[in-house]
């Protein structure tokens, strides 16, 4: 299974994203985004990272989400085999799915969100995966975007069981926050603990002193701040 959720925090204008499979390196296989483009979610059988690139670079130019989507599967020949989600930074979605995708196999979009998944056990997970999202209004917004893969395993998943996950989200005054389980047992646990470790000091209080988009020249006040964190690099 290959389950992805892009979506639009409506509170601060921040993009995320989120997905997990029973293979491999999901994070580096599926999810890209930026605070200026947009997000894409590029999956399938045989899934073209070149997708998931053209779609932001699309949106980046001023295409709304589904006409990137449109624009960037109709040129490939082989989208047959493929399935992409794009999220536009204004919250637009586009999806679309091969028609050789593995069963089951689709997608979901209501505003401000959009979920697709191939190799799925039922159109069930898809549809758990956008009401877990909708439903944890409560929670920050990279906690809802976890929720929704919990929903999904909860409502069937694979067979196979999940082996990666991984989260993005992106914002134009926060860096980066790029979480990736690359093979686990349990990725979406250790996926939860990896969020938890950065969101907790000093890691997280290192975070709010890089640059960002919104104060591109941001740094330290003093040559001592900071440079404790476990953050530094």
């Amino acid at each position: 299974m290959t389950i992805s959720i892009l979506a639009i925090d409506e509170k601060t204008g921040r993009l995320g994203g989120a997905a997990a499979t029973g293979s491999l390196c999901v994070g580096g296989w599926v999810l890209r985004g930026n605070a200026e483009s947009g997000m894409s979610a590029s999956q399938g059988t045989a899934p073209s990272t070149l997708w998931g690139e053209q779609a932001l670079a699309a949106m980046k130019d001023g295409k709304a989400a589904a006409d990137a989507v449109e624009a960037v599967t109709g040129a490939d020949g082989g989208r047959a085999h493929r399935q992409l989600a794009a999220l536009d930074p204004l919250g637009r979605t586009g999806a679309f799915t091969g028609s050789h995708s593995v069963a089951h196999a689709g997608a979901a979009q209501a505003k401000g969100v959009v979920v697709a998944g191939n190799m799925l056990t039922g159109p069930d997970v898809i549809q758990a995966t956008l009401e877990g999202y909708i439903a944890a209004t409560a929670l920050p917004f990279a906690e809802r975007l976890m929720r929704a893969l919990t929903a999904a395993a909860q409502a069937g998943g694979d067979a196979r069981g999940l082996k990666s996950a991984a989260l993005l989200v992106v914002g134009r005054d926060i860096a980066p926050l790029t979480l990736r389980i690359d093979q686990s047992k349990r990725p979406l646990a250790a996926l939860a603990e990896l969020y938890d470790a950065s969101q907790a000091q000093p890691y997280s209080r290192w975070i709010d002193l890089v640059p960002v988009l919104d104060d591109p020249h941001r740094a330290p006040a003093n040559k001592n701040e900071g440079t404790s964190g476990l953050g530094e690099t």
